[in-house]
């Protein structure tokens, strides 16, 4: 049973890597590639910790559903665009995945409007957890390479291919989840 607090451990510890990302913004764009791989690091760290405290601590609260998923796609679109502007990945990889960060969120805005009690109703789909794991992959094997001058570029084609089709294919089932919510909504009437 989740709760309405807000000032948890594991909230604050999810606050905590929101808060992270202009560091890693400003430590990538002055070329310091070994901090800004170090801060995305700990940002990933702090993401398996504050939902592995939320559960052992039994702190799990609807701030925290909210606001955890929030994190994770403010430290990936920032990467993703950090990356992409320098190349370092495709610029339609990074639109694919902005876009359906966009529309994901766009349609849980659109379907609150509408009085559907989306937290009650939407859970994370394993294609959406593979492909938040395969974005962190592709992130983290760029910054390697650069803060270490490691050559992954190996890695890059393949991991890229694979990402964007979980991206694309979790998108198009978050896509028509929440068309169907919107459907029911407005056949029961709400708003």
């Amino acid at each position: 049973m989740q709760s309405r607090k807000i000032w948890t451990i594991p909230n604050l510890i999810t606050i905590f890597r929101i808060l992270l990302t202009p560091g890693f913004v400003i430590t990538y764009l002055d070329g310091n590639f070994l901090a800004a791989w170090l801060l995305f690091m700990v940002a990933g760290i702090s993401d398996g910790l504050d939902g592995f405290l939320a559960r052992v601590m039994k702190q799990r609260t609807e701030f925290g559903a909210m606001i955890d998923p929030l994190a994770d796609k403010i430290l990936l679109v920032t990467s993703f665009i950090c990356l992409s502007a320098q190349e370092f990945i495709p610029v339609w990889l990074t639109v694919l995945a902005v876009s359906r960060d966009l529309i994901i969120v766009g349609g849980l805005f659109l379907l609150k409007f509408y009085g559907v009690e989306v937290e009650k109703k939407i859970k994370p789909l394993w294609s959406s957890k593979i492909t938040t794991a395969l974005q962190l992959l592709v992130v983290f094997s760029v910054l390697t390479g650069l803060a270490f001058g490691l050559d992954v570029g190996f890695l890059h084609p393949e991991v890229e291919i694979v990402t964007a089709v979980f991206t694309f294919f979790s998108g198009a089932i978050y896509l028509r989840r929440g068309l169907g919510m919107f459907a029911e909504a407005v056949e029961n009437g709400a708003k």
